[in-house]
């Protein structure tokens, strides 16, 4: 199921957002203070080109809380339209029965937009 979901996932959008996370995170990377949130925006763009199978967990690190400052940046800056532009394409996908596993993806990609830092994407089993 999930080869045949990323399949009609790119087709219908999921290629021009990666394309478009992709192009942001190499601007991003453009400069010193940029690079951390380029390196999220391109773990973003990987899990938007290919959302099904995977999921995204909150990983605990030993690296101090310098992530909870990045994440408070983060959503001040840019990440809360990220999230905002998710569940807009989520509500709109839900509409309609054929659209809701596209919906549901959109959301999970809303969470991961919204705190990126302290989180891994694994594949599912």
């Amino acid at each position: 199921m999930s080869i045949i979901g990323n399949i009609i996932w790119v087709i219908l959008g999921g290629f021009i957002m990666a394309l478009e996370y992709m192009i942001s995170g190499a601007l991003l990377c453009l400069t010193i203070i940029g690079i951390p949130f380029g390196l999220q925006i391109f773990k973003l763009g990987v899990f938007a080109l290919l959302p099904f199978g995977r999921t995204s967990v909150v990983t605990y690190r030993g690296s101090g809380c310098l992530y909870i400052l990045f994440n408070i940046i983060w959503l001040l800056i840019g990440g809360i339209w990220i999230a905002l532009s998710h569940l807009a394409l989520g509500v709109l996908f839900c509409i309609t029965i054929i659209g809701i596993p596209f919906g549901m993806q959109h959301f999970k990609l809303m969470s991961m937009a919204l705190t990126p830092f302290g989180r891994d994407i694994i594949v599912n089993s």
